[in-house]
């Protein structure tokens, strides 16, 4: 497996870089970064611009850059899938502090057979947690030809296998999973659960 980390947003309820800021001494891409790194074959960052950016010098890290500038995280999935060596890919957004290792291994072993693997609670889905295979590539750049950058409309024509609530309660009951760090109340709050589970 390859994993993914979107880092193309523009951090404007943040108010900063999203990956420069830091929790336990760790920013947050390292701390994305860390997880998945035992699970992955490479690690590549897709990013929306070419930017100085210190957060992202790491020796395990392949950083590139949207092929399809300004189409969001569509865009960053096309740019990494076509990237990664690997078939399956592991597809995360670069503010998701509480990636669960062991969610993930769960996800990697149902991907054989499937385009996507992504998690479903209620009426939630979480497309930035999710697996998706080079096969996803045709129907994503039909997609962007459109100018359709829901992601929700790729599942309507690959093969996807949703990830049930009581799946996930096996591994991550709280749905720490799918804490997005979007602004400084989140990253307070964050910072908060990280004391508290530590």
């Amino acid at each position: 497996m390859t994993s993914i980390v979107l880092a193309g947003g523009r951090s404007l309820r943040l108010g900063q870089d999203k990956v420069m800021m830091t929790m336990a001494g760790q920013s947050l891409m390292q701390r994305v970064i860390a997880r998945l790194a035992p699970l992955s074959s490479e690690v590549i960052v897709a990013l929306s611009q070419r930017v100085e950016n210190p957060a992202l010098h790491f020796a395990e890290v392949k950083v590139v850059f949207d092929l399809y500038p300004g189409k969001g995280a569509l865009g960053g999935i096309y740019t990494g899938l076509i990237s990664s060596v690997s078939f399956h890919n592991f597809v995360v957004a670069c503010d998701m502090p509480f990636l669960n290792v062991e969610l993930l291994r769960y996800m990697s072993q149902l991907s054989p057979g499937f385009d996507v693997v992504v998690p479903s609670v209620g009426s939630n889905v979480e497309p930035l947690h999710a697996i998706y295979a080079k096969s996803c590539l045709e129907p994503i750049a039909e997609l962007l030809r459109q100018g359709d950058l829901q992601i929700s409309n790729l599942f309507n024509s690959v093969k996807v296998r949703y990830v049930g609530q009581s799946e996930i309660d096996k591994f991550d009951p709280e749905h720490l999973s799918f804490f997005n760090v979007n602004t400084k109340a989140d990253l307070e709050k964050a910072k908060e659960l990280l004391n508290a589970h530590s």
